[in-house]
């Protein structure tokens, strides 16, 4: 269970650090500091050391931080030290791009299964070994196979159906592409990743 003690925004910044420890581990180092991770990061090392301290002691005082040590830890606490089966809901070019992303595995994720409602693209082969399956039957594959997260890739007009499927069928965390905003129960976790959105935010500063 997620501690409710600790700032979403510092859980926000714990995959950051895990990633650039990852980058530091394939070049075989060691050992980083807080310093140096700031400096790659663009954050304050007091930040990172504050962030961290949330969690527990992982550096010792002119030493630094034992990078294997501190990614076993954040892996642990961020629960991507085991493999999670995601579903993806959509099969359109974004869906497509997503499943076949090499990316997750290294990271803590498997697209598990893909679905569509388009009887076109339904049995079509998608991925790495996947073939997309009918979207009238997510609920009970949901259900069956106990997933617990969902990548929904549909149009804006189909998401909240989606999202409601997904909810009602035992889904507890949702990554939302679609442009619009989910409305779901308290318990459920959503993440939105609107491209268009975030070009939005660049703009302001080229004006």
């Amino acid at each position: 269970m997620a501690d409710k003690a600790v700032p979403d925004i510092v859980v926000g910044r714990l995959p950051i650090y895990l990633r650039a420890l990852t980058y530091l581990k394939a070049d075989n180092r060691e050992i980083t500091s807080s310093q140096e991770l700031g400096d790659r990061l663009g954050i304050s090392s007091a930040q990172i050391r504050k962030d961290l301290s949330h969690f527990g002691e992982f550096g010792k005082q002119g030493t630094g931080y034992d990078i294997a040590h501190l990614e076993r830890n954040l892996k642990a606490i961020l629960h991507v030290d085991r493999m999670w089966d995601v579903v993806l809901v959509g099969a359109g070019d974004l869906g497509h791009a997503l499943a076949a992303y090499r990316g997750f595995a290294g990271r803590g994720f498997r697209i598990a299964a893909v679905f569509d409602k388009d009887p076109a693209k339904i049995g079509k082969p998608i991925g790495n070994d996947l073939v997309i399956e009918d979207v009238a039957t997510l609920a009970d594959r949901v259900r069956e196979q106990g997933w617990q997260i969902a990548i929904i890739a549909v149009p804006a007009d189909q998401a909240q159906l989606v999202a409601n499927t997904l909810v009602q069928a035992g889904i507890r965390a949702i990554l939302n592409y679609a442009p619009i905003t989910l409305m779901c129960p308290s318990g459920v976790r959503v993440e939105q990743i609107d491209p268009a959105a975030h070009l939005q935010h660049l703009t302001y500063y080229l004006g």
